[in-house]
């Protein structure tokens, strides 16, 4: 596993309360690859590649009742505002062994 081989990448790749969240989990492993999963997803949907901006400008939320959310930093939110994104919508699922999230730019 990518974590366990480089200590550093979660620090690259996630937020510290995504970090925190995901640690509140007995195995944070699943809940991280989803929030990876997201990041990717919300830029599919603004039509850019991986390295367009740091992950981290890409940060997932989870509201009190649980729902996952969205807050973009930077040169992410930078961009959502050039292309007119007003909100998102985003979804997440994963199991021990697979992770994936459908992000809609509004």
């Amino acid at each position: 596993m990518a974590l366990a081989r480089t200590p550093s990448l979660a620090e690259r790749l996630f937020s510290e309360s995504e970090r925190v969240d995901a640690g509140r989990r007995r195995d944070p492993t699943p809940s991280l690859a989803a929030r990876f999963a997201a990041k990717e997803a919300v830029m599919k949907a603004l039509g850019v590649g991986l390295g367009h901006f740091a992950l981290r400008d890409i940060e997932v939320m989870r509201s009190p009742s649980g729902a996952p959310s969205l807050r973009l930093h930077g040169a992410a939110a930078a961009e959502a505002a050039e292309q007119g994104v007003a909100g998102w919508r985003l979804s997440l699922s994963h199991t021990p062994r697979l992770a994936q999230a459908v992000a809609v730019a509004l």
